[in-house]
């Protein structure tokens, strides 16, 4: 190309780029592909926690009651923030700042932080980035939003006064139920919880690159996922449930880039601080920090489920279809093909495996449980 031809084309690039300047600061941002280019990573993603938390999405935990979820992100928290790794995963190379909304059990969070802080020996005179907000918060109001982002702009500057430390990049929310309950809201409502997304979306936009970490509550039936609306599966970017007694495992649920499973399983101890003035012990139940192997699983050939023959059939063309599923128009005509032809025998049989937990549903489609 010559000189002529490489400046016309420049000129022609400029002007078409002009066309998309931003009129003024409430305007969209419009991107063409031809500005658009690959990181020097060539796209590879930037993670707070490698392969769990991404810069600039959102992630929901969730677990019963008394599942260790509060307390296993409280561990995610000071390792973020100490730039350790978080059960063998790389976290980022300098400390990054956390800023923790205790909706509800301030005062446990805070004693499961110092928790850690002593079992890793550090000092109370060595600030650590975490700051920890509590109170309710009506997530259902956009009002809420600027207190949001004032609050954490707040501790950005705090946290830039530390060492190593430049940014809050990490929002733990405690609990999703509690933000939807404080504006009046019902958690089975789709509506009620599209609110509460849409401006948590919006504190995102503010803050430019903070991961947000929700933390939820499955229903009464585990194996059937977050209690409340399954808008939820939509709304984030990795959902992760936890299970288990005495041994729990954090598994994927739903993830955008990442593949469902077991993430890691760990324990939990008892943390004694000293005794009170009775003589008897101060303590906190927090997570350890080491992962668990978990023992291979025994034979359930006596406790597995009995099946009947269309579920026996439905199921095999399930697993047939591998990690990629079926979705449920095409499982229905994959049964039909196999003399199941009754629309509402199908249904049937659909959520008689999904109950008994050998397959699963997300978007419409479904796939065999692991």
């Amino acid at each position: 190309m010559n000189v002529i031809a490489a400046v016309e084309q420049e000129d022609s690039k400029r002007d078409r780029l002009r066309t998309l300047r931003v009129p003024h600061k409430d305007a969209l941002k419009v991107e063409p592909m031809e500005r658009i280019w690959l990181d020097e990573a060539n796209g590879a993603k930037a993670y707070l926690v490698k392969g769990v938390l991404g810069w600039g999405e959102t992630s929901a935990w969730i677990a019963p009651p008394g599942g260790m979820k509060s307390a296993l992100l409280a561990s995610a928290a000071v390792s973020i923030a100490l730039a350790r790794p978080w059960f063998g995963r790389k976290t980022s190379d300098s400390p990054v700042g956390v800023v923790y909304f205790a909706l509800e059990r301030a005062d446990l969070v805070k004693r499961r932080l110092i928790a850690h802080r002593q079992k890793l020996g550090l000092p109370e005179s060595e600030p650590i980035p975490i700051v920890v907000i509590g109170g309710m918060l009506d997530m259902m109001n956009p009002a809420t939003v600027p207190i949001v982002v004032e609050a954490v702009r707040r501790a950005e500057q705090y946290f830039m006064l530390l060492p190593g430390c430049n940014c809050a990049g990490l929002l733990i929310f405690d609990t999703l139920a509690k933000m939807i309950a404080a504006g009046g809201g019902d958690e089975n409502s789709a509506k009620d919880q599209g609110k509460v997304f849409a401006n948590l979306q919006r504190i995102k936009d503010e803050l430019c690159g903070v991961h947000i970490a929700l933390i939820g509550h499955t229903g009464k039936d585990e194996t059937r996922g977050a209690r409340g609306s399954n808008a939820l599966y939509g709304d984030v970017d990795m959902l992760v449930t936890i299970g288990g007694d005495t041994v729990k495992t954090a598994t994927v649920s739903k993830a955008n880039d990442a593949p469902e499973g077991p993430l890691f399983s760990f324990g939990s101890e008892i943390h004694q601080f000293g005794a009170d003035e009775d003589g008897e012990p101060v303590t906190v139940n927090i997570v350890n920090s080491d992962e668990v192997t978990k023992a291979p699983p025994q034979s359930r050939k006596a406790s597995e489920p009995k099946l009947s023959t269309n579920q026996r059939v439905m199921l095999r063309l399930l697993a047939d279809a591998g990690p990629s599923g079926l979705s449920t128009e095409a499982w229905t005509e994959l049964a039909k093909e196999q003399g199941i032809t009754v629309k509402q025998r199908q249904y049937d049989v659909r959520m008689s495996l999904k109950d008994k937990a050998l397959v699963r549903e997300y978007a419409g489609v479904w796939r065999v449980s692991e």
